[in-house]
């Protein structure tokens, strides 16, 4: 119990340290870090009897705000990357911009409404959808990340990290005109 205690609290300062710019050759680079690890600690966390297919699609949303449940170019990148991270990982991920029913509302990404869910993922044999929300407070930006298993809508992975709150992550807040309809 203690060798993982000790484990834990190990990985979670050693994530805090490299948040910081020591392990990071610049801020981009920290964000993108930041995010392929959590999803290999989200794929990490899996349970056996949960295990996931790599021969079976994923579908990944756009991380959204927790307060109102818009996204932003923040949401939007912090999807794109996570889906990044699971295709280099070996898992197919459905890409959702390029499918004409898909719910996308300009300036918040791609929103998976819960009557097109089932649509969606019969028609991609889609096994999970991973889903997120933010929360920016002074100094950083909280994230939760989670797999949900489409066949009975439960938490197969979940995940929490921080992001810190610079000035490249300000502007991704921000919401602009998207550069794609």
């Amino acid at each position: 119990m203690r060798y993982s205690l000790l484990l834990v609290v190990s990985l979670m300062l050693s994530g805090c340290a490299s948040l910081s710019g020591s392990a990071c050759s610049d801020q981009d680079d920290c964000l993108i870090q930041a995010n392929y690890r959590a999803v290999d600690q989200l794929l990490a966390s899996i349970p056996a009897g949960r295990a996931l297919n790599k021969h079976q699609p994923l579908i990944v949303a756009s991380l959204v705000n927790i307060d109102d449940l818009n996204s932003s170019r923040l949401g939007r990148m912090l999807s794109e990357q996570l889906a990044t991270r699971l295709t280099k990982s070996g898992y197919p991920v459905v890409e959702l911009k390029l499918r004409d029913s898909i719910f996308v509302k300009q300036l918040q990404g791609e929103l998976l409404l819960s009557r097109e869910i089932k649509d969606i993922t019969v028609t991609h044999k889609a096994q999970a959808v991973l889903v997120g929300t933010y929360a920016e407070s002074s100094g950083q930006i909280y994230l939760t990340i989670k797999l949900v298993g489409v066949a009975d809508n439960l938490a197969i992975s979940a995940h929490d990290y921080l992001l810190p709150l610079n000035s490249n992550v300000r502007s991704l807040l921000r919401n602009s005109v998207l550069l794609y309809p």
